[in-house]
């Protein structure tokens, strides 16, 4: 019966639209210390919540979450394949192009729960989580069999890339665990630590969150430091540039319909006077709704300053004086620099 509703779960799972699926044990993550370690070391900036001690101990043990926990289902749902949404003089990550994951994939977990219970006649104890949780979910991902760790810190899939997001279902019903992905399949290939911009990957497969270009246009909520800004380049949300470069990811999967781009694009400079009113009706079922408008027209201004278009100078006049000290002082950054011709 166990194989059978394994078996029964994945074919529900792929119906809805996750093209990977493990199942792994609630055992505690292997790599916990390495995230520990990370903690200690700051290198998770701002991200504060990340540090709290009730986020360490369930990190640390799955069943601190649900304690009825048996087994932990491990999904994937693939967005738009990289290279997209490039407009003139900005870019966006490609899985922020279509709807928020927040919104798409929690009510599909809900309904593989509800198949596992109509199949087994009863409520189970679950928990699910896309990115939410506090979990490792590339750790977990690893154990479950989805890929292996990156040198970038992602996780890869030898068919798919890694142009995928993830979500995990604690179950409180024993399945059998599928095998792990135990060979490093990156071998001596170090294209993402070249390519990346702001040298943000570090050698034990981590990041410096506060050095990354998704860290620093999403999470970060106060002012870029002044020398990262140039680094940035034209990216206005997140970054793709160390899974652009992996050769793994030409066998990426078309998105699901969900997250193909929705989003208007390209992305102009004349977004630098969108009101309040205008972001929120824009990016209603957007990623992009994250940043909120100060922290959209904060990247758009130093995306424009390095653009090095003259042009550009007179709508950052526009928005120096905008009310939202951080916009005005973005803005007059880019504008400086656009003047000096940098």
């Amino acid at each position: 019966m166990t194989a059978a509703l394994k078996q029964a779960i994945k074919e529900k799972a792929r119906q809805l639209g996750f093209t990977l699926a493990g199942v792994t044990s609630c055992e505690p993550p292997a790599h916990y210390s390495v995230f520990e370690e990370w903690l200690n070391a700051d290198m998770h900036g701002t991200m504060n919540y990340l540090a709290e001690e009730h986020s360490r101990t369930r990190r640390a043990d799955p069943k601190q979450i649900l304690p009825e926990c048996k087994s932990i289902l491990v999904l994937a749902i693939p967005y738009t394949p990289l290279l997209s949404g490039e407009g003139p003089g900005v870019r966006v990550a490609a899985y922020a192009l279509g709807d928020d994951y927040h919104d798409i994939i929690p009510p599909r977990l809900k309904e593989i729960v509800q198949f596992i219970e109509d199949q087994l006649g009863h409520p189970i104890p679950n928990r699910y989580y896309t990115d939410t949780g506090p979990i490792l979910e590339r750790d977990l991902a690893q154990r479950a069999g989805l890929g292996w760790i990156g040198k970038n810190s992602m996780l890869i899939n030898p068919k798919a890339g890694s142009t995928f997001f993830l979500a995990e279902i604690l179950l409180g019903i024993e399945l059998e665990p599928d095998q792990t992905i135990v060979t490093d399949h990156c071998g001596t290939c170090t294209r993402c630590i070249q390519a990346c911009p702001t040298q943000c990957i570090l050698p034990n497969r981590t990041i410096d969150a506060r050095r990354c270009i998704s860290y620093l246009t999403i999470e970060l909520k106060d002012e870029i430091p002044l020398e990262l800004r140039s680094l940035i380049k034209d990216w206005i949300f997140g970054c793709d540039i160390c899974q652009q470069v992996c050769p793994w990811n030409r066998f990426s999967a078309p998105a699901d319909p969900a997250f193909e781009t929705k989003i208007p694009l390209p992305v102009l400079t004349s977004d630098l006077t969108l009101t309040s009113v205008e972001f929120n009706q824009r990016f209603k079922k957007s990623p992009l709704k994250r940043a909120k408008r100060r922290g959209y027209l904060r990247n758009l201004s130093v995306a424009t300053g390095n653009a090095g278009n003259k042009n550009d100078i007179p709508i950052l006049e526009q928005a120096i004086k905008d009310v939202e000290p951080l916009i005005s002082e973005h803005a007059k950054w880019a504008k400086e620099k656009l003047e000096r011709g940098l």
